[in-house]
């Protein structure tokens, strides 16, 4: 299923008619309906080219002139499907079903939608429709049972998490540690007495470097410790940078490991002097994810105080499973150590409030009027990320142009406009805030009359965007922020996703 629908139509309940199960009334001349259908093989065309926006632009405008086209609205909801609106993309495939109930496309695509969510059991139903319809069909027969096992996973997972007796994963480790051995040929850097050390830091990013890995002993040891940490961490984080000091924050990294070891190159080590705020999604969709949260995650060690972390919606047991992390450690590691990180990740810190002023987050603003900062203080968070309210928007939501909230057109969280920013500020008396979680071509965004600022600091996203990556700096005298763009370095031949769930071939 990988190509739009690039026939004329035929076949698609379609054409001159006044009204096509419950889409707007309208009569479709001949010539707006040739007129679409070039616009439709434009679209195609830029699709082809990897140029999504451009082609949802022309598919819309075939829409609009003629919205009785299975393809058009099947199209489309593929190609939001590759900028990651899956909100949008779930409904233009619920559209294009609403014409033509056996248009086997749609159904792929709204399953595609709903895994990228998380919504395995709605996406099993529409594999379940395709299997159904196309019983000898191979493909169909494998993602239906390939989604059964996720769903069934789920629940087996969902009936033991009821036990209260259930001892942590980090505390069976811990118990466990002095007695793991450390082989005798083993020649990567080794965690002593004293902890994570400087030198310990900068030889594990050159072990890294090199593709090799640290010892299983020291990565569960860096996971048991910094849990410990984030446990002692509030949802809502306080930072205080002071005057004449600098303060750097970074956006998405996404597993790019080469392109955060260029942030440092540029920017300088973390250090006491040079702290650092990484504002979540650390993991997935890039192949070097445990290269980078476990960099990562001893630099928070080495500097508790001075280096911070965000959590994204990326640091999610769904999001994992499909996107790469989860497979990544199981690859590198072990099964109990995807356990760990997911224990881990539960305990990440929701936002962080710079000198009373900034709030960073990774997501958004929220669904709601009048969320306060003691009520993100509040917010309990050792969950999974759930499907609505303030862990949900901090985790999901993106500003919009235009002034109110409309629908998330990624289907979870919501869309904020500029008034809603700046009705939160004043109600909050903060001066901005800085989120992640959106490709830009420069890397950053300045949005909402300067008041919501977008970081995104994953160069060539999945080798494949073009875009650049940023971070921001500010001093503690001055909030100004002052942003750094910069191109994606040669990384190793491993392809992004290439521990993704088999699934995601079909996106």
């Amino acid at each position: 299923m990988a190509e739009p629908s690039s026939g004329d139509g035929n076949g698609d309940k379609s054409a001159n008619c006044d009204e096509v199960n419950g889409i707007s009334a309208k009569v479709v001349s001949e010539e707006d309906a040739r007129r679409a259908e070039e616009l439709k093989e434009k679209a195609n065309e830029f699709f082809k080219k990897k140029d999504y926006g451009q082609s949802i632009t022309y598919y819309t405008e075939a829409i609009e002139l003629n919205p009785y086209i299975t393809a058009y609205w099947g199209n489309r909801s593929f190609a939001y499907i590759k900028t990651e609106c899956y909100g949008y993309a779930l409904n233009d495939a619920s559209k294009a079903l609403e014409l033509d109930k056996t248009y086997i496309k749609a159904y792929y695509r709204r399953a595609s939608a709903n895994m990228a969510l998380g919504k395995f059991k709605l996406a099993l139903k529409d594999f379940e429709a395709v299997t159904k319809a196309r019983p000898s069909d191979k493909d169909a027969q494998r993602n239906y049972h390939e989604c059964n096992k996720i769903v069934k996973r789920q629940a087996f997972m969902k009936a033991i998490s009821v036990d209260d007796h259930k001892k942590p994963v980090a505390v069976t480790i811990e118990e466990e540690l002095a007695n793991m051995v450390i082989e005798d040929d083993y020649q990567g850097p080794c965690i002593g007495e004293e902890g994570i050390t400087l030198q310990f830091m900068k030889d594990l990013i050159e072990t890294f470097k090199q593709q090799k890995k640290l010892h299983r002993k020291y990565a569960y040891q860096i996971l048991v410790e910094v849990k410990k940490i984030f446990m002692s961490q509030a949802s809502l984080v306080d930072i205080t940078v002071p005057k004449g000091k600098k303060f750097t924050i970074c956006g998405d990294v996404h597993g790019q490991f080469y392109d955060l070891l260029n942030i440092f190159e540029l920017n300088g080590l973390p250090s006491e002097e040079n702290p650092y705020l990484f504002n979540g999604d650390f993991v997935d969709r890039g192949s070097f994810s445990v290269e980078c949260i476990l960099t990562l995650w001893g630099f928070k060690l080495l500097y508790p105080s001075h280096f911070y972390m965000s959590r994204g919606n990326h640091e999610s047991e769904t999001m994992n499973q499909m996107y790469g992390f989860d497979g990544e450690v199981k690859a590198k590691y072990t099964n109990q150590m995807a356990e760990l990180f997911t224990e881990v990740f539960n305990w990440l810190p929701l936002s962080h409030l710079i000198n009373e002023k900034i709030l960073a987050m990774h997501g958004g603003l929220f669904s709601e009027d009048n969320v306060t900062l003691d009520d993100i203080r509040k917010t309990d968070r050792n969950r999974q990320p759930p499907d609505s309210g303030i862990m949900c928007d901090l985790l999901w939501s993106d500003p919009q142009p235009q002034p109110g909230r409309s629908a998330s057109k990624r289907g979870v969280g919501c869309q904020f406009g500029p008034d809603v920013t700046k009705k939160f500020l004043e109600n909050n008396n903060l001066e901005y805030i800085v989120r992640s979680h959106e490709v830009k071509n420069e890397g950053y965004e300045v949005a909402h009359d300067g008041k919501c600022i977008t970081v995104f600091s994953a160069p060539n996203y999945c080798d494949t965007m073009g875009n650049k990556g940023a971070f921001i700096v500010i001093r503690g005298d001055d909030l100004t922020p002052q942003f750094t763009s910069y191109e994606a370095v040669p990384h190793p031949n491993v392809k992004p996703m290439a521990y993704a769930n088999s699934l995601l071939s079909m996106f």
